[in-house]
């Protein structure tokens, strides 16, 4: 085995790991993708190769209750795989960058400790992402590690955009609007040439939607706004997050009913969402396949608020050439799109049906005057490019 580059996202009960042999002429090239989830609780490990064949899965001990003990699991796992490979590099996902970190960068100790500082700005992503840091510099000190931050390729927004409209003061803290999902939509922006040549530097939104959702507005492939804001509650409805939510709302939770700040967090980030609305699930395919009335109004209300996003975002950039679907629910639900294409309809999105059900890529009718698309995303695949990037391999 080659050399490879480890790519790691770790969240509060999963650590999601991609291998990548050194990139020779062709760019990078997938080895294994995997994961260990139920950290904490029911740990498990599942691996697959980039054709999708298994390579492992197992039950693991339940001594692994945390970044350290699920790295170690891995390591075990890719010394076995890899034998006689060397870890080149070891590249993060870190959702908060804040406004300092506008690009990926090498992890120092000085880097780590402004990180940390921005855990109240993610308190329940940072901290997770952070620890594997932690996890891979106390077991493989010698190995050069990168931070990829979510907000990264957001910053550059007109001032206007990033705004908070609260005092000088308060805004002085941090407060500002950031935008999240940016390593996925970096990747969209990155192949448009070659997907979608003829809007890639046009007036384009993507809609990253999946447990998290988001639309990103693009111009020139670049950033102009988001749907995301300060943190990543914001915006469309998800999963478990409720989106934008009037801040009266959130004083009464306080005021009215008496709750403390962790109650209203929990509610925020893990009550919420298409999971309250329905109460029944917080996935979009329980949801779709569901006859309840609840959760044909979740799936409602998941779809209303995209469009209603869509449009904003199509006045910011005055006007639209193309919208473009990724991501878990954006990539593989025909249903979804033909809903929001057809609330979009008037800005000129023409669904060809067949097209559709075939997820792609184009899913427009041939001269619709806004095209529509379905592109995977490939976070792993930016990071990867990021941590060669920076650490001179390529």
């Amino acid at each position: 085995m080659d050399d490879y580059v480890l790519v790691l996202n770790a969240g509060s009960s999963s650590l999601k790991f991609s291998v990548y042999g050194r990139p020779a002429g062709t760019g990078w090239r997938l080895e294994s993708r995997g994961q260990i989830e139920g950290i904490g609780t029911a740990p498990q490990f599942s691996a697959k190769d980039s054709n999708g064949v298994v390579l492992g899965k197992t039950k693991l001990d339940a001594a692994v209750r945390d970044a350290r003990t699920a790295l170690e699991s891995l390591a075990g796992w890719l010394a076995g795989r890899y034998q006689g490979g060397r870890v080149l590099g070891v590249g993060h996902r870190v959702v908060h960058g804040g406004a300092k970190f506008a690009g990926p960068t090498i992890v120092t100790p000085q880097v780590l400790g402004e990180l940390r500082e921005l855990i109240p700005l993610a308190p329940l992503h940072q901290p997770y992402n952070l620890a594997a840091i932690d996890a891979v510099a106390e077991r493989l000190p010698d190995v050069p590690q990168v931070a990829c931050f979510d907000t990264s390729f957001h910053r550059g927004q007109p001032a206007v955009a990033e705004l908070v409209p609260l005092p000088k003061h308060i805004r002085d803290t941090g407060v500002q609007r950031y935008g999240f999902h940016g390593l996925s939509y970096e990747y969209i922006a990155s192949v448009l040439p070659e997907s979608a040549p003829e809007i890639a530097n046009g007036r384009v939104l993507v809609a990253h939607l999946g447990s998290g959702a988001s639309l990103c507005a693009m111009k020139d492939r670049r950033s102009v706004d988001s749907s995301f804001g300060f943190t990543a509650v914001d915006g469309l409805c998800m999963g478990t997050r409720p989106g934008s939510v009037d801040p009266g709302v959130i004083l009464y939770l306080f005021q009215n009913l008496g709750l403390s700040a962790k109650e209203v967090e929990t509610i925020l980030y893990k009550k919420s969402g298409l999971l309250a609305i329905s109460g029944i699930s917080n996935d979009m395919r329980d949801l779709l396949g569901s006859a309840e009335p609840p959760a044909r109004l979740a799936v409602d209300y998941f779809v209303y608020r995209v469009a209603k996003e869509i449009g904003a975002l199509s006045a910011v950039l005055g006007g639209l050439d193309g919208l473009v679907f990724t991501a878990g629910i954006g990539e593989n639900s025909a249903e979804v799109r033909r809903r929001i294409c057809a609330a979009s309809a008037w800005l000129g999105i023409e669904l060809d049906a067949g097209a559709n059900e075939r997820n792609g890529p184009r899913i427009s009718r041939a001269g619709s005057r806004v095209s529509a698309w379905v592109i995977p995303t490939n976070e792993e695949l930016m990071i990867a490019r990021h941590t060669g990037r920076l650490l001179g391999l390529i």
